[in-house]
């Protein structure tokens, strides 16, 4: 049996809390929490869950910018700023998370997609079974063998390399390709003009990859499919735009960071009753996270 490592693509489940829950949820000090609480309820129900004892919890450093912004200036610019006080709740879900033992990462030039993947590649290498705790697509790139899932947790089932691929139509190892034809409109990447997901898919399950199909891309008007023609036209004019978005579709898998240590420590037991009364939490919700400790 390999050891399981969780890897949590922490904002994901700091927004779904934030939209989903009012905000009658009050600190001490009568500030908004709701997505403080309810990333302490997916802690909560994830731990219990699994009884995880490798974790990370990955945030973005910064919401709107990374080194794919140098690459290409408009990425995520389409998305509006998250508001003051969501921000500030960030900053109390990652002390959640330290003060709980659990390791956390951030960084201020890579993302949390690139530093999850980091952290996958190493665990991979020394035996673990990697489970991707995420909503986002994009990750499930990094679901490499049958010891691997991408888990919408919440929502459905731990995904293994066959059931994404039954899932988003391609395999794990073609999403970043997929993307960089489609485009993805929640990053603001272009992609290739009129080619959707239903053409990207023939063009991957006949070609295998990306580079095939830029290679080969004369071949693309005698396949057998509706507007095969135009779409060889498409490809070819368009295939600088496809690698620049590869370029910001696939996910790092060798970012450089100081630790990738994921063992659970002790929690700050002081700290965290600190931290329970700062943030106003109620009874049951501080007994299920201490004995989670």
């Amino acid at each position: 049996m390999k050891p399981d490592v969780y890897l949590i693509d922490a904002s994901i489940f700091v927004f779904r809390s934030y939209y989903s829950l009012p905000d009658t949820f009050r600190d001490a000090n009568g500030e908004v929490i709701n997505a403080v609480y309810g990333f302490a309820g997916f802690l909560t129900r994830l731990l219990e869950q699994t009884g995880a004892r490798h974790v990370a919890v990955v945030f973005d450093e910064s919401l709107e910018g990374s080194f794919r912004n140098d690459i290409y200036p408009p990425y995520k610019a389409n998305r509006e700023p998250a508001p003051a006080e969501l921000k500030a709740q960030f900053v109390r879900c990652r002390e959640l998370a330290e003060t709980l033992g659990l390791a956390t990462f951030s960084d201020d030039e890579y993302e949390a997609d690139d530093l999850i993947g980091t952290l996958a590649s190493v665990h991979r290498q020394n035996g673990f079974a990697t489970h991707v705790i995420s909503a986002d697509k994009d990750l499930a790139q990094l679901v490499e063998n049958a010891h691997d899932r991408w888990w919408n947790f919440g929502k459905e089932a731990p995904l293994d390399p066959l059931a994404v691929e039954e899932k988003f139509g391609v395999k794990p190892g073609q999403i970043a390709d997929f993307l960089a034809l489609t485009g993805d409109s929640v990053d603001n990447i272009p992609g290739v003009p009129g080619i959707g997901p239903k053409t990207a898919t023939i063009l991957l399950r006949h070609f295998g990859d990306l580079e095939n199909i830029l290679r080969r891309s004369e071949e693309i008007g005698w396949l057998s499919f509706r507007g095969a023609k135009s779409c060889e036209k498409k490809i070819r004019q368009h295939a600088d735009d496809a690698r620049l978005a590869r370029q910001l579709t696939g996910i790092v898998c060798d970012a450089p960071m100081e630790s990738t240590e994921t063992a659970r420590q002790a929690a700050d037991h002081s700290a965290l009753n600190g931290l329970f009364e700062a943030l106003n939490f109620g009874p049951m919700l501080r007994r299920k996270l201490r004995d989670l400790c």
